[in-house]
């Protein structure tokens, strides 16, 4: 195995398949784990230049991170990249008692022994941005501070109530967090100050990105930051769009990569936990463009009859698939429909829910041999991929009109699965009419 310019771990499968898409699309060969790969597994990517692994660490807790997250940075580590990257959703919705980012940053300072990590949130590729400290997001081509955004402010698990993003940390670590804003990485003398603002920082570094500038110049300190034994690092996929650009000014990237269109499947299933709004519009449209959405019960799913409700949601399905359509299995059509009191009220419900969708798929997958399936919901993703018997995914399709959701190839062992074409969708995600368009093969 060559040495990598970049190793991740991705706090949930969607956001993990966006940072493969980000450097897939440039030049930058990369595979996506699905949890630390046999030695047999990885020697089949050996001159791939990036490598992740997916994780669920979004929706875990901070005991959980404790025991699972220093085995697979160390695994990371002794790859020997220039970065590690901890990558974490673009919205940063975290808490101190689930998906705790501040936790995470922890564990990795510690593991890497350096003394301040860099954070990088803004991404303008995904209408992501950081001015001054403060997290705004897109929705609807409108843009709002994170804790006024119409979704972000309601998630289900971890609403976002404040967006100066080093108050939000403050909640769930006591590391100090210092901030390069907007003017800081502009000046001049950037680089001084920057150098200034670290000089005695025990702790995080938030770096404002908020356009294609001041990407650049955060990926320019990102890549002076590094150090013997890799930099450890944090934030969305914006920080490998900032890299990119540092790479880019040395000349480490390649030809861009293209990705021929795969052309359109006769039949698909997507399976669907998430509540997002965004999702209930494309929930809404695929039924207008030849899917059946059939609605499934997720207390049903998650309680104690789950496998009686599995069994009758994939005979609904079978039943649909062999009559030339294509079908949408979701436990929820929009916020209205949101059921996550009720599914809290049960221990461990939500993972038992986003793994009986994934054995759902894996079973129309199997019965029908689906070669296309789309799973959406970044928590209902990192628990349902898991079901479908995966050990890798590498870039198919990017989407560069919606970036974030690419068609993928699933590698592993068990054949109904292996070579299947999978997006994963987090709920913000793609244009209404997503579904259709991954049915279709095609960049739009």
């Amino acid at each position: 195995m060559t040495k990598p310019l970049l190793t991740y771990y991705g706090d949930d499968f969607t956001g993990s398949t966006d940072v493969m898409e980000a450097l897939a699309s440039n030049g930058v060969p990369t595979v996506l784990f699905l949890g630390i790969p046999s030695a047999e597994t990885a020697e089949r990517f050996a001159d791939y230049r990036a490598f992740g692994i997916a994780g669920t660490s979004r929706s875990e807790t901070p005991e959980w991170m404790d025991a699972h997250l220093p085995a697979i940075f160390e695994w990371l580590k002794a790859l020997d990249a220039d970065i590690c990257h901890y990558k974490v959703c673009s919205t940063f919705d975290s808490s101190p008692a689930i998906g705790n980012i501040g936790k995470a940053i922890e564990i990795g300072k510690a593991l890497y022994g350096q003394p301040m990590v860099p954070v990088i949130v803004g991404a303008p590729q995904l209408k992501r941005y950081t001015a001054f400290g403060n997290l705004f997001a897109a929705y609807q081509d409108r843009f709002y501070r994170i804790d006024r955004h119409p979704v972000m402010s309601r998630h289900p698990v971890t609403p976002m109530a404040e967006a100066d993003l080093a108050l939000h940390m403050a909640k769930q670590t006591s590391l100090p967090v210092a901030l390069a804003d907007l003017v800081t990485t502009a000046a001049a003398d950037a680089d001084q100050r920057v150098d200034t603002i670290i000089a005695d920082l025990s702790g995080i570094l938030l770096i404002d990105v908020d356009s294609a500038q001041s990407q650049a110049a955060a990926g320019r300190q990102l890549w002076r930051a590094k150090r013997d034994g890799g930099l450890f690092t944090a934030g969305s996929s914006g920080v490998e769009y900032a890299l990119l650009q540092a790479w880019k000014a040395e000349g480490l990237l390649g030809s861009p990569s293209i990705f021929a269109e795969p052309g359109k499947v006769e039949r698909m299933a997507v399976v669907s936990g998430s509540v997002s709004p965004t999702t209930e519009r494309q929930i809404h449209t695929a039924t207008q463009n030849g899917f059946d959405a059939i609605a499934v019960d997720p207390l049903d799913l998650a309680g104690e009859n789950g496998e009686q409700a599995i069994e009758a949601a994939v005979a609904s399905g079978v039943e649909r698939l062999r009559s030339g359509r294509s079908v949408l299995l979701h436990t929820a059509h929009g916020p209205s429909a949101d059921r996550g009191t009720d599914i809290d009220r049960i221990p461990g419900a939500r993972h038992r829910l986003g793994s009986a969708l994934g054995i759902i798929l894996r079973r129309l997958v199997e019965t029908e041999k689906l070669s296309r399936a789309v799973i959406a919901g970044g928590d209902t993703s990192s628990h349902a991929l898991q079901e479908l018997r995966v050990d890798a995914l590498t870039t198919l399709l990017p989407l560069p009109q919606t970036p974030g959701s690419p068609l993928c190839t699933a590698h592993g062992n068990y054949a109904p699965t292996n070579g299947l074409q999978i997006a994963l969708k987090g709920g913000q995600v793609g244009t209404d009419n997503y579904f259709a368009q991954i049915r279709d093969g095609r960049r739009s």
